[in-house]
């Protein structure tokens, strides 16, 4: 299920201008490689990656300065062939305005924190058509495209980008939308399940039932589960279905029970669904998802003790929200991580890219991968980011982190 977030405005410092510019940098700070990979090295002082600094490549010169321009006309692009246009593509108007305003500000920050020189960011609304903010983007010379939000618009916008040749990394967490140039950077379902039925395996769990919401968001758990479990070596009794109303997931409950012992049931859906539930399961382990991911009202339920769940690792999201704080008078949204670490993730690609050339799209196949606001990631063969989760647990009436997320890839 693609969680619903959200023709060209742009972001300036965090407000609308007319330009369409968004002042940009060489290099992105606190970066470096790490054996082979590309690593977005977030260093994340209390303004983040503040005074940091690159170090260059043995016998090699910094780029040279960008061209000066002129002053620009209204609604008109100036000409800069020294920068990269990239484009971000979120609703600036609409239901999901707020999100897509929390995406564009923390695209802005990267910027910011990162001195960056090199990228020229212009935001277009797709609260208004998404196909329309995907032509103005292709017309306007943009190389590479961040977002859209949802899959809908994901498929909307590929339609009119990849005739012109330009990839996308999409803040989408619908793996079914990834394509040869179309990159899922949002958290995958599946990869929390796969995640959480892991270190069931190694706590001894070895049969496990669930139940799932009528729906694509439940297909996608269903096969998530039946694949970890396979690999897994753990039997799955049965999976039974429900719709979201009072009752019907605690019926769900009864008839997985009523299909024999287990030893966790796995609830795929939020923590509300979760909480209604967890007391007709009489003390079987519960598993869930990244949906459960900051619901306090998991750790005052008595049902939902020993409860664990996948999701990403919230180490340097204080630092974050503190910088994002300090610049724009709120609370980001939580998803506007994902906007700072795709310009960040842009950043170092535009390292070897030559300005007014096709986005080098190999480059982000890196099997060391990246690390970023949200922990290590990377993408996989099918362009859906991988990423590093780690395991929470209901406990003594608060949440407690039991198993790390790793801080690479085993490759």
């Amino acid at each position: 299920m693609d969680r619903p977030y959200g023709s060209g405005k742009q972001m300036m410092m965090g407000k609308s201008g007319n330009d369409g510019i968004s002042r940009a940098g060489n290099q992105p700070a606190g970066w470096s490689r790490r054996r082979a990979g590309q690593w977005l090295a977030l260093s994340l002082p209390a303004v983040l990656l503040a005074g940091c600094s690159v170090i260059p490549k043995p016998g090699t010169q910094g780029a040279p300065p960008p061209p000066k321009e002129t002053a620009p006309q209204e609604n008109v692009l100036p000409t800069d062939a020294g920068r990269h246009r990239v484009a971000l593509l979120v609703p600036l108007s609409g239901p999901n305005a707020a999100v897509g305003q929390a995406i564009a500000n923390a695209t802005t920050m990267a910027l910011l924190d990162t001195n960056a020189q090199s990228l020229r960011i212009t935001t277009y609304d797709t609260g208004s058509g998404a196909a329309a903010a995907a032509s103005k983007a292709v017309m306007d010379g943009n190389r590479l495209i961040l977002g859209p939000l949802t899959a809908d618009d994901v498929s909307v916008v590929a339609g009119v980008a990849r005739p012109a040749k330009v990839p996308m990394i999409t803040y989408s967490n619908d793996s079914a939308v990834a394509d040869r140039d179309v990159f899922v950077l949002g958290q995958v379902p599946g990869q929390s399940i796969a995640r959480v039925v892991g270190y069931a395996h190694s706590q001894g769990i070895k049969t496990v039932g669930a139940i799932v919401p009528t729906g694509t968001y439940g297909q996608r758990v269903s096969s998530a589960l039946a694949e970890a479990t396979r690999l897994q070596g753990i039997r799955l009794t049965a999976i039974e279905t429900y719709d979201r109303g009072n009752t019907s997931a605690a019926s769900a409950v009864r008839r997985v029970k009523a299909k024999g012992p287990i030893d966790a049931l796995l609830i795929g859906d939020g923590a509300r669904i979760a909480l209604q539930a967890a007391p007709f399961a009489k003390g079987t382990r519960l598993l869930g998802t990244e949906l459960w991911k900051g619901d306090s009202m998991l750790a005052k339920s008595p049902a939902m003790k020993g409860a664990w769940f996948a999701a990403i690792s919230d180490d340097r999201l204080p630092r974050f929200e503190q910088s994002y704080r300090q610049r724009f008078g709120a609370s980001p949204a939580r998803i506007a991580t994902l906007g700072y670490d795709s310009v960040l993730l842009t950043l170092n690609i535009a390292r070897g890219w030559k300005p007014g050339t096709l986005f080098p799209t190999a480059r982000l196949y890196d099997r060391d991968g990246f690390i970023g606001t949200d922990g290590v990631f990377r993408f996989n063969a099918n362009g859906v980011a991988e990423r590093a989760l780690e395991v929470r647990e209901v406990s003594g009436g608060t949440v407690v982190t039991v198993s790390r997320a790793p801080e690479k890839f085993a490759n």
